[in-house]
């Protein structure tokens, strides 16, 4: 069984208390107060709560910490200490459309011991709360789903692996890039599948329900807990180039160590083309 640190109890508290309020506004989606916030970008009174309760809950907690939010922007704290990096409501259209499919991502980040800039992601939290799922993982611990322990697909070949993607829609993202990479992976695999949560898409990687994640154009508080979930769980996560960062956001391709290098060969060659 694992041992939960200080800290992730301290997230999970928060993520359970802003996760019941936002259970109980899915039951009344249809009266939610919802604004445009761009296109097909939408922001309901629902995901401020949540912010507000995350904000609070981990402030009160970690006084001293920064903090990148969606709706809240960048908060700076002591620069020597970490900041929480958080997606309230990660799968908003789907939670206004009624789908049961969103999750409320919390990621810790740590700044760079030379001071100038921000460095590996060391704690991370994706939880559904509709399926009361908490995937959780702290560098060097091994990534966990409740106190089970996660590991990729053992999956090695594309025709038997099922791989996510989030797809371009209205302002945002890249189509032609997308369909480029889409035609050239989708004959090869056993299934493509847009679920439309990209924190879920990555911690299902790490649990080994999919084999692969690719998207592009993405913000920090979409992926930084879902890379570290991956990485703890015996994964890769990388940009088009190969290259591993902390936070893969402008474009994050993660899979386990056999199909990564095989999804990265079939992106270089697609946009090549």
């Amino acid at each position: 069984m694992a041992v939960i640190s200080g800290l992730m109890r301290v997230m999970e508290k928060a993520a359970r208390k802003a996760g019941g309020r936002l259970r109980r506004d899915f039951g009344e989606v249809e009266h939610l107060q919802v604004s445009r916030k761009g296109p097909a970008d939408f922001v309901s009174k629902a995901d401020q709560r949540a912010e507000r309760t995350l904000w609070d809950e981990l402030r009160a907690a970690r006084p001293d910490w920064g903090f990148v939010m969606e709706e809240g922007g960048v908060i700076e704290g002591d620069p020597g200490k970490p900041r929480f990096i958080i997606d309230p409501l990660d799968g908003t259209s789907n939670f206004l459309h009624g789908i049961p499919h969103f999750a409320i991502s919390i990621a810790v980040q740590e700044p760079k011991l030379d001071g100038s800039g921000w460095g590996d992601v060391t704690a991370a939290l994706v939880y559904q709360p509709i399926t009361d799922e908490s995937y959780w993982a702290e560098k060097a611990r091994g990534a966990w789903l409740q106190d089970a322990r996660l590991r990729v697909s053992g999956r090695r070949h594309l025709d038997e692996s099922l791989i996510a993607t989030g797809i371009p829609f209205a302002g945002a993202g890249d189509p032609a890039e997308w369909m480029k990479i889409y035609t050239a992976l989708a004959p090869q695999v056993a299934g493509i599948r847009r679920f439309g949560a990209a924190s879920l898409d990555l911690a299902w990687v790490a649990a080994g329900r999919y084999e692969g994640f690719w998207e592009s154009n993405l913000k920090p508080w979409d992926t930084a807990a879902g890379c570290l979930l991956v990485r703890e769980a015996g994964g890769f996560v990388s940009d088009w180039r190969g290259i591993s960062q902390p936070v893969c956001d402008k474009q994050v391709l993660a899979g386990n160590d056999a199909l990564h290098s095989r999804l990265h060969k079939v992106i270089v060659g697609a946009l090549k083309a």
